[in-house]
């Protein structure tokens, strides 16, 4: 064979290699590149109610390099209502719907005692699930909440703060004329008393989704869990899930001013400076934080309280200077029971050292709290200083 007839043979050959190459290994995978690109599978929830959960898990830098321990929050206010209570407030309707209590588009009202969250949670969800909302909150409770209630179509009765023995306290209002509106036949449809305080829904909600959320996210992972307590189904439903998970997880209480939640955890008896428990006619001592500390045991509470280890006394002080601190050093812009959960997270990684990883929330946005924790002339009139602090020193360990 000549070298004309050796070259030709050798081209072939050359070419029969490369297409052997190209069909087994670059050919497949650029098919499969191709389809790949040319299909995606779709993502799509359904109705605002859709958006809740799932929130992420945020390292704050700030807390985590001072104290050497991973101080790492839920951030809660990244629900479509801005607060964990939308998950609370999906739990009781949807309770209610399967046990008859609530009809959708039949004219059903669904009435709420609150100080703002759970109510804008319900009324969120009043308008995509076909109910009508009625709110009662305390007086004393920020405008921007009533502003945003009544901007979600709810019919908002502010009432003068009151002991729980008084019929005119804001959850005794909101059931009594829930009762009334279920009685009277010229009234259409029927009224439902969602009562976050005493319904089961409200811990179980947290324990079907958050405690879970928070153990999957921390791969496992995590030494404490810290939080302040209103209702405390949050509490309760996260804590008896993670101790499920892990007995040795610390649970901790933050909680503020006037609350007797504090001593009821360490001493067995609700007591605070100015209340005594049975002496139930006097009036929560005034604090700026919102929506967590209460002077009863609920329901909610008692699921909660066997599981919870430590528990802290947070100063309104206290909560002013973590507030300022955040948006400062992490551009968290967050509400006053956020606050007081990263003072108790702060306090608790003092306590157990370096190493350690503590979980808290993050509950509400700080564009709730204008009208008081970022009001500079309220924080005057309180004698609270609202500078920047120059460390975590305002932490006491």
């Amino acid at each position: 064979m000549d070298r004309r007839h050796q070259d030709i043979v050798g081209g072939l050959f050359a070419g029969a290699v490369i297409c052997y190459l190209f069909q087994k290994w670059i050919a497949p995978k650029t098919s499969s590149k191709s389809k790949e690109e040319k299909h995606f599978d779709e993502d799509i929830v359904e109705g605002v109610e859709g958006l809740i959960g799932n929130t992420k898990l945020v390292r704050i830098k700030s807390l985590s390099e001072a104290t050497g321990c991973d101080i790492l929050a839920k951030a809660e206010f990244l629900n479509p209502g801005n607060s964990p209570k939308d998950r609370v407030a999906l739990e009781m309707i949807q309770s209610a719907q399967d046990k008859g209590e609530l009809t959708p588009h039949q004219n059903d009202v669904v009435y709420e005692g609150t100080a703002g969250s759970t109510g804008i949670s319900l009324a969120m969800l009043c308008c995509s699930l076909g109910y009508k909302c009625h709110i009662f909150m305390p007086s004393d409770q920020s405008k921007e909440k009533s502003d945003v209630l009544e901007l979600l179509g709810a019919h908002v009765q502010r009432v003068p703060p009151a002991p729980i023995v008084d019929r005119n306290h804001f959850v005794n209002a909101a059931h009594d004329h829930a009762l009334q509106h279920t009685k009277d036949n010229s009234i259409p449809g029927k009224g439902y008393f969602s009562n976050q305080f005493e319904n089961p829904a409200n811990w179980q909600a947290h324990y079907k989704t958050t405690g879970p959320e928070i153990w999957r996210q921390c791969g496992g992972h995590l030494d404490a869990f810290v939080a302040g307590s209103g209702t405390g189904g949050t509490m309760g439903g996260i804590a008896k899930y993670l101790k499920s998970k892990s007995p040795s997880v610390k649970i901790c209480l933050a909680d503020p001013p006037g609350s007797g939640l504090y001593h009821k955890v360490l001493h067995g008896v609700m007591f605070d400076l100015a209340e005594r428990e049975g002496t139930r006619r006097r009036h929560q001592v005034d604090t700026i934080v919102e929506g967590v500390g209460i002077n009863r045991m609920t329901r909610n509470f008692s699921i909660a309280k066997p599981h919870i280890d430590y528990a802290y006394r947070i100063t309104d002080e206290q909560a002013v200077a973590m507030s300022r601190y955040l948006i400062v050093n992490d551009g968290l812009f967050v509400g006053s029971s956020s606050a007081i959960n990263c003072v108790a997270a702060v306090r608790l990684a003092k306590q157990l050292g370096p190493g350690h990883r503590i979980v808290t929330l993050l509950c509400d946005p700080g564009s709730r709290h204008f009208s008081k924790l970022y009001n500079p002339e309220f924080l005057k009139k309180r004698n609270l200083d609202a500078s920047l602090p120059a460390s975590l020193d305002f932490v006491n360990p």
